[in-house]
């Protein structure tokens, strides 16, 4: 579970510091900066947010579907200790009805799979569906490649310009933590 709660919005990319405790202070900030976006009360499974830290400059990326949500992350981590700039390259999705309706489909269609129902019953759903020009993008944690593949299939279904499936298993998150 810890796996997952990680990777849902953030890849961790730490930067290969000298020594071991950089490296622990920098896992210490990356938790601190998930736990502020996952606390962030308007981050939802339409939104993305990834995060990398070295030597105290993090640089946040991903799209969010609100301007609003771009600026009032970056606020929320501002406070955290161990930050000292932050480099702020979270885009906003355009805004567009066919990609709202979209993104609420497919969503829709993928957490009432009995397959997948699962994974709607946490706070922060660990399926994310990100959704520019008719474009769809998977993110997140899955238990496994079965899931995974199962997820892409059920967005396959609908009328996207390009489905891209960068669902990862808790394996394969457990095996990048373990690099670290």
């Amino acid at each position: 579970m810890f796996g997952r709660v990680m990777a849902v919005a953030f890849v961790v990319l730490l930067s290969s510091a000298p020594a071991w405790a950089a490296q622990r202070e920098n896992l210490q900030i990356f938790k601190d900066v998930q736990q502020q976006v996952l606390r962030y009360p308007h981050f939802t499974i339409f939104d993305s947010v990834s995060s990398q830290i070295d030597n105290g400059v993090l640089t946040l990326t991903g799209k969010v579907t609100m301007p609003y949500k771009r600026t009032d992350i970056e606020r929320r981590l501002r406070n955290v200790e161990g930050i000292q700039t932050i480099r702020n390259n979270i885009e906003v999705l355009p805004v567009s009805q066919f990609d709202n309706e979209l993104r609420y489909d497919i969503a829709r269609a993928i957490y009432r799979h009995p397959s997948l129902q699962m994974y709607a019953l946490g706070v922060n759903p660990p399926i994310h569906v990100i959704v520019e020009h008719g474009r769809v993008t998977l993110e997140g944690v899955v238990n496994s490649n079965l899931d995974r593949v199962l997820a892409r299939s059920i967005a396959s279904s609908f009328p996207a310009f390009e489905i891209k499936n960068e669902l990862k298993t808790d394996a394969e998150v457990t095996a990048e933590l373990e690099k670290l």
